[in-house]
């Protein structure tokens, strides 16, 4: 039987699908719950899909926004953030802090979220989120084409200077349970997500080279 030709675009000219398959491709992908503060102190959390960690030593993780939205000014200006883990038990109220709420508006009070002043950082963290980073902004970089023409989409570099855990999320190694925190993942299409279960797990160790 003849192989069937692989589905093919060019971005620029349009994917030609019911939704862009990037985010589905890539992913799924883990969720950038990022708190700020504004210069008069105003509190700001949202979500963004584009996150990640970079680095070990130090620790740096980063997100990016399409937009010059509120988080990338108020880190911008305040050059700290708080990262917060979204999971299964918080996916809704997370969702609610995407809202496009009135300036005057606090995302942790819609959502029903207590906010408490981070140890290093001028931001908040979420207390209900089982894992907390407290970051100071290493790079914004705007983002670019290829042919160099610059892009509304800004990326957001952090370098992570105060970590919280829930305690019942080490084991007695010490070993963090990822699947015991219930993480959610951003995977494509307008409303998918996933989890992450112990079942789905397997071991892969590094080749040791003669």
């Amino acid at each position: 039987m003849e192989k069937a030709a692989r589905y093919y675009y060019e971005p620029q000219q349009g994917h030609g699908l019911a939704h862009d398959p990037l985010s589905a491709i890539i992913g799924p992908r883990p969720i950038g719950w990022i708190a700020s503060r504004d210069q008069q102190g105003k509190r700001n959390l949202a979500p963004y899909s584009f996150f990640n960690c970079f680095n070990y030593h130090p620790p740096i993780i980063g997100f990016a926004s399409i937009g010059w939205k509120d988080s990338v000014a108020n880190i911008a200006n305040s050059k700290v953030f708080v990262w917060n883990m979204a999971t299964k038990p918080l996916a809704e109220q997370m969702n609610l802090t995407s809202a496009a709420l009135a300036p005057q508006q606090d995302e942790f009070e819609f959502a029903g979220l207590t906010a408490e002043p981070a140890k290093k950082v001028n931001a908040d963290r979420v207390v209900q989120s089982p894992v907390n980073f407290e970051c100071e902004l290493s790079q914004l970089i705007q983002l670019q084409k290829a042919d160099g023409e610059q892009l509304d989409t800004w990326l957001v570099l952090g370098e992570v200077v105060a970590v919280h855990i829930e305690p019942s999320l080490l084991d007695a190694q010490g070993n963090f349970m990822t699947s015991k925190a219930q993480p959610i993942l951003r995977a494509g299409g307008p409303s998918a997500y996933y989890g992450i279960s112990e079942q789905q797990r397997f071991e892969l160790k590094r080749p040791i080279m003669p």
